[in-house]
């Protein structure tokens, strides 16, 4: 829902009246996307296990093409936007049968699987990696690279520079990975550590996010290793955490490799395996072709490897320097701002008061 927030600020702040339309949890979104109108639809995923439970959820598809069919009648929206996942189906399918030009924004370096169900109906294509793949080739035309816009706390680090460890000094380690990472983080990231020799442990500050039922176990074993660490399920703090990071572990989703971009902060990315079509090794390849961060396989993240990689880059801050200023390079600060030209490009030349609703959201 970031992209959508942002996209949401930037065409208010152009006098653009928006609806959001997604699914009940997404209704449910706070900040920009709370303030404008919004109407929930029964979208359902069809990627289930089970001939029953598939035709359920196809006919919940089907259903929430009729909502939002009569949701766009009556609203009738001069643009439609979506940002993938199933609840942005059943509004971008129903702006497809009423003759509204829609544009989809891609945050992967893979079209996902929504986004390739809409994207022989869309009007334009906006990615965030230059190079995406699973494009049909008769929509390669419709492309434009916009970048993936990022929360305002963690956009506004661009004009924090990186920090240079020095080569005796405090090194401040973040490692994040929320629900699906942190239990991998949490195995290796402290063995590594420990496994260092004790001038490289002692310069280091941990800030590591953890599962509630790993903190006890990764506090004892950084205890164990003298090592200065912060550990929480949740940083409330997480922009000023990584303005301050002299490196960073975490995963290779789409919003971290933005925020990592954003922030011009360099990584090991370690991507989750289970990802649809393995879109967060493709993510990740994108930053290391760009030298600005190391990616590891998870069944080669061991706490030897992770130990060697750490020790070299402790010893090597000029390397860190570098990967910052290249990761810092890849960011698109204006992607928002792309994102919105490219919707107000399909409205024309309505002047605001003359322009409907712009559809707008996790879904549309």
């Amino acid at each position: 829902m970031f992209p959508a927030e942002a996209l949401a600020a930037e065409l208010e702040a152009r006098g653009r009246r928006l609806v959001l339309m997604t699914d009940r949890r997404g209704v449910a979104f706070g900040d920009v996307l709370g303030r404008i109108e919004r109407h929930a639809i029964a979208a359902r995923s069809p990627s289930v296990r089970g001939p029953v439970a598939r035709a359920i959820a196809i006919l919940g598809l089907a259903r929430a093409v009729f909502q939002a069919v009569r949701v766009l009648r009556r609203i009738r929206p001069a643009a439609a936007v979506g940002f993938g996942g199933y609840p942005s189906v059943p509004p971008l399918v129903a702006s497809g049968r009423l003759g509204i030009p829609s544009v989809l924004h891609e945050q992967n370096a893979v079209l996902g699987r929504a986004n390739r169900m809409l994207a022989r109906r869309a009007s334009a294509i906006a990615t965030s990696f230059p190079e995406t793949a699973r494009i049909p080739r008769d929509r390669v035309g419709l492309v434009t690279c916009v970048g993936n816009p990022v929360r305002a706390a963690i956009a506004a680090l661009r004009g924090t520079p990186f920090a240079q460890p020095a080569q005796d000094g405090p090194f401040r380690l973040l490692v994040t990975g929320g629900s699906q990472g942190a239990r991998i983080f949490a195995e290796v990231v402290p063995e590594a550590i420990a496994a260092l020799p004790q001038a490289l442990r002692q310069r280091i500050e941990v800030s590591q996010q953890c599962r509630p039922e790993d903190l006890a176990d990764v506090e004892r074993h950084y205890a164990e290793a003298d090592v200065d660490a912060r550990l929480a399920p949740f940083f409330d703090d997480m922009p000023a955490r990584l303005g301050a990071a002299h490196l960073v572990i975490c995963r290779a989703g789409a919003s971290t490799i933005a925020e990592l971009a954003a922030a011009g902060r360099p990584a090991i990315l370690v991507p989750l395996p289970i990802a649809a079509d393995d879109h967060q090794s493709a993510n990740g390849r994108a930053l290391v072709a760009a030298d600005a961060a190391i990616m590891i396989a998870q069944e080669e993240f061991t706490a030897e490897r992770l130990a060697r990689e750490l020790a070299t880059l402790m010893g090597a801050p000029a390397q860190l320097a570098r990967r910052a200023a290249a990761a810092r390079k890849f960011a698109r600060p204006d992607s928002a701002q792309a994102l919105a030209d490219l919707v107000e490009g399909l409205i024309g030349a309505q002047t605001p008061e003359q322009a409907a609703p712009q559809g707008v959201g996790g879904a549309a």
